[in-house]
């Protein structure tokens, strides 16, 4: 496959995944997303790759999930939000071996739910975690939630949901959302660190340990399966459109005529 929105380099038993939209704050639209897919999909059945990087270019952000810019109610490709978030969802914890997010900059959203589902998260001293599906017409309602309440707990995944707040990365380390925080300069070297260490175990027994963590957890995927039909139903409606229609105007939402 063509690659046009990431780079994908596969090196020293490192692969490294890169949306590769800085304009868009590393934003994805279907096609960056069934890359991203495609270059999982290689990375994870490697036997050379023993652990995997998703990163975004750039200073600026991380990702900011999806291009507000092109949604309309229905992103134009295939799943059932138009693009097949849960495929790429489940890639990443299915891949058996490690998948690293490296964040600078925003990790907002959609790029915020990658970092819940990635098995680490080390970010640099510029990273700003958060979420903003309720203040523009959207939720995800599968990982993005249930599995964030187990990482962080209850509580403070509703407040990161319910107010759209946003947090440093050194915040994000206190809440166990994020791994480490660098210095921004520190940030390549640090992934590498981290790298090297997991290359030198053993990749069967790291193998085994994944699916043993995620077993806890996998009712979240057939919970998640239900949620997007409903978000997609949402996402026709007038209040969510309202959402979509502020963040481009630039205004706030007045989600409460719809009430």
């Amino acid at each position: 496959m063509a690659y046009k929105d990431i780079t994908y380099e596969k090196k020293d038993g490192i692969a490294t995944i890169m949306i590769n939209r800085p304009d868009k704050y590393n934003a994805f639209t279907p096609g960056t997303v069934e890359e991203l897919i495609s270059a999982m999909g290689d990375a994870a059945w490697d036997k050379s790759v023993g652990v995997i990087v998703i990163g975004g270019a750039g200073e600026k952000a991380f990702c900011t999930g999806g291009d507000q810019s092109i949604h309309d109610g229905d992103y134009g490709g295939r799943g059932l939000l138009g693009m097949p978030m849960e495929e790429l969802h489940d890639i990443i914890r299915d891949a058996p071996k490690p998948v690293i997010a490296r964040v600078q900059g925003w990790a907002i959203g959609g790029g915020n739910v990658l970092c819940t589902i990635c098995d680490f998260t080390i970010c640099s001293e510029n990273a700003k975690f958060g979420q903003a599906g309720p203040r523009v017409g959207s939720v995800d309602a599968g990982y993005g939630t249930g599995l964030l309440a187990r990482i962080i707990g209850d509580k403070k995944a509703k407040e990161i949901w319910y107010l759209c707040r946003t947090y440093t990365g050194k915040e994000a380390v206190e809440m166990g959302l994020a791994n480490v925080c660098v210095p921004d300069d520190k940030l390549d070297a640090e992934v590498a660190q981290w790298c090297q260490e997991i290359l030198e175990k053993s990749p069967t027994a790291i193998s085994i340990a994944k699916r043993s963590f995620h077993a806890d957890t996998d009712n979240i995927r057939g919970i998640g399966g239900l949620a997007m039909q409903t978000v997609a139903l949402y996402y026709q409606t007038d209040e969510s459109k309202e959402g979509v229609n502020a963040f481009n105007e630039k205004r706030k939402a007045d989600f409460r005529k719809f009430v």
